[in-house]
């Protein structure tokens, strides 16, 4: 299995799976569901410079998160779809 390091303030993020079903029962078809804004931390980078200081990361691997609908690049390795994103577009850590 390939292995990816985020770089930065950058964040490797699992998304859940999208609802398969409404809560009153109703089965939504694949070209109905909407895209997740949730998921897995899969990875964290180092953090970021600013000013000549090192910023850590606030997020760690295996937190779930919340995130913008339109945040991140979708990747894909090994057959698995990922999205990775600054940390900035993390809205929250779910609990």
């Amino acid at each position: 299995m390939a292995s990816i390091k985020p770089l930065s303030d950058r964040v490797l993020v699992r998304p859940d799976s999208a609802e398969e079903k409404t809560s009153s029962g109703i089965i939504i078809p694949d070209s109905a569901k909407e895209k997740p804004q949730r998921g897995t931390v899969v990875a964290v980078g180092e953090g970021k410079y600013e000013d000549g200081k090192k910023i850590g990361m606030s997020l760690k691997k295996g937190d779930k998160v919340l995130y913008g609908k339109y945040s991140g690049t979708e990747i894909e390795i090994d057959g698995e779809e990922l999205m990775i994103m600054r940390e900035a577009d993390i809205l929250g850590i779910l609990s």
